[in-house]
């Protein structure tokens, strides 16, 4: 072959570098202005291993007097492998690609195609950081490398050892890992000028860029926990639930408490059962069977997205990290036109979960949407809600003609209203329901004076309770400190006892 074009892959691998030095290269190397531009950027933002390869390649060509040529147009927005497909079919060179789906797509429309790849060796570079009971793995230039031990919910952040993270040998694991996607052991599921989300076998990687962060940063995530739903323990009514009633469920919990691997678990289950699940994920980093199909919401509009599950009727659809208004928009109207839908949300409590959906979709439709709320706290299912509409007078009213539409939130397992949800005027309203206290709870005055009283001197503190809720008088120069240093403790009374707690300035 005379003349050569490379793709930024086969520049970035050594692969063009290898052929110039083997002899395998005749004439000329031409690099296509756009791939050039694409370098420079790079090395901009702190990237410096495409630009140390690129002269690489210049110096190997120069000792055995090979030309390096630059051509074509540096248009504005132009991706890099289409100037090299377009400078191939426009004057007839050979594309050098490590990239495989590059080469597949040169191959289909005729052009001639050298692929191949180098340095694709061995395990992955960063696996040196992981143990089995690595959860993620965190490597910053110039910092230390740490890592999560354990599992979700009880884990706790280690030093790794050894010196601060250098520079080249960060960008060694980037471009190893980049390598390995375009070799097909993972794919590049998000690219963007400041971060790139790449997924290799079962690990998920993120990388940012200056100036984006501050400096060169790669976090590794791997899941260590492979469970089915029979790990979870569950009572046997909501087994129930699941096989014969829900099909509109919410996964909720804090980030790293384990809503994923509950989301794989009972997909599998419903596997089992004969259905057809499919998925939504933005990275796709669920780990199931080849019998559900995955898709990438960052590969897809929400048109595509709704178009494909509304026509293909599966009876499960698996939605992994909503969080914008459209994704909340699919969910409910694929829920509505009747495919069963599974959506996993952040929340810090169960009934977040319910609130993040006040605002995007009618209340009274609600139910329709979510029939089961699942909580998942520390890799275990903590709570489970029930929804269902009913005409009635709301909690802590009285008067006969506020009658309207309620959506009763319930515990599932023992069937009490734990929350009202209603519109009076024009907010909607979100009631903890107040229970009779049963036997053996601790009343809320005693119980809300042990936890303030380390923090300050009871004395001066009001304690008001009423209907659904307890006002707490606090110094007004006292407030801030209090509610900071106990504010998730009263959030557990309030879930427990079912009434709002309340700081107040005591003036």
């Amino acid at each position: 072959m005379s003349e050569v074009v490379p793709d930024i892959s086969s520049i970035n691998s050594g692969f063009i570098a290898d052929l110039v030095s083997a002899g395998k290269i005749g004439k000329s190397i031409i690099i296509p202005r756009a791939v050039l531009s694409s370098i420079r950027k790079s090395s901009e933002r702190g990237d410096l291993i495409p630009l140390e390869e690129l002269e690489k390649l210049k110096n190997c060509a120069d000792s055995v007097g090979i030309k390096v040529e630059v051509e074509g147009w540096d248009r504005s927005g132009e991706d890099p492998d289409e100037s090299v497909l377009r400078l191939a079919m426009e004057k007839g060179y050979t594309i050098v690609t490590s990239n495989e789906n590059l080469a597949k797509t040169a191959e289909a429309v005729g052009l001639a195609v050298i692929k191949g790849r180098t340095r694709i060796t061995g395990e992955p570079l960063f696996l040196k950081f992981f143990d089995k009971e690595t959860m993620s793995v965190h490597l910053k230039e110039g910092v230390q490398p740490r890592a999560k031990i354990g599992r979700p919910g009880r884990w706790k952040l280690v030093e790794l050892g050894g010196d601060p993270m250098g520079k080249t040998e960060l960008e060694k694991i980037v471009q190893d890992i980049h390598e390995r996607a375009e070799a097909g052991e993972g794919f590049l599921e998000v690219k963007r000028e400041g971060s790139h989300i790449l997924m290799l076998k079962d690990s998920r990687v993120i990388v940012t860029f200056p100036p984006f962060s501050d400096r060169l940063e790669v976090t590794i995530t791997r899941k260590v926990a492979e469970l089915e739903i029979e790990d979870y323990n569950l009572p046997e009514k909501l087994l129930n639930r699941f096989k014969e009633r829900a099909e509109g469920i919410l996964i909720s919990g804090a980030p790293g408490m384990g809503k994923t691997t509950f989301a794989q678990a009972l997909a599998k289950f419903y596997l089992r059962q004969n259905k057809i699940i499919k998925t939504i994920e933005s990275p796709r980093d669920l780990s199931l069977p080849k019998l559900a199909t995955e898709y990438s919401k960052t590969h897809s509009t929400s048109e595509e997205l709704h178009d494909v599950l509304l026509l293909s009727r599966p009876d499960y659809t698996f939605f992994d990290e909503m969080r914008d208004t459209e994704d909340f928009k699919i969910f409910t109207d694929l829920r509505l036109a009747g495919v069963g839908m599974v959506g996993v949300i952040h929340a810090t409590s169960p009934i977040d979960s319910i609130q993040r959906f006040i605002g995007r979709v009618e209340l009274g439709v609600i139910p329709s949407v979510i029939d089961t709320v699942v909580f998942i706290n520390n890799g275990n299912v903590e709570k489970v809600y029930d929804l269902e509409t009913s005409v009635k007078i709301p909690h802590g009213l009285t008067e006969s003609d506020l009658t309207r539409p309620v959506v009763l939130v319930r515990n599932f397992l023992d069937g009490e209203v734990e929350y009202e949800l209603y519109v009076f005027g024009e907010r909607t309203f979100v009631v903890p329901v107040k229970h009779k206290e049963r036997k053996g709870t601790p009343p809320l005055k005693p119980v809300i004076a042990r936890i303030l009283g380390k923090y300050i001197d009871m004395d001066e503190v009001d304690i008001e309770v009423g209907d659904g809720e307890v006002r707490v008088m606090v110094p007004p120069e006292r407030i801030s400190i209090v509610a900071r240093r106990t504010r998730k403790k009263l959030q557990k009374i309030e879930e427990k006892l079912g009434s709002k707690i309340l700081l107040k300035p005591k003036y």
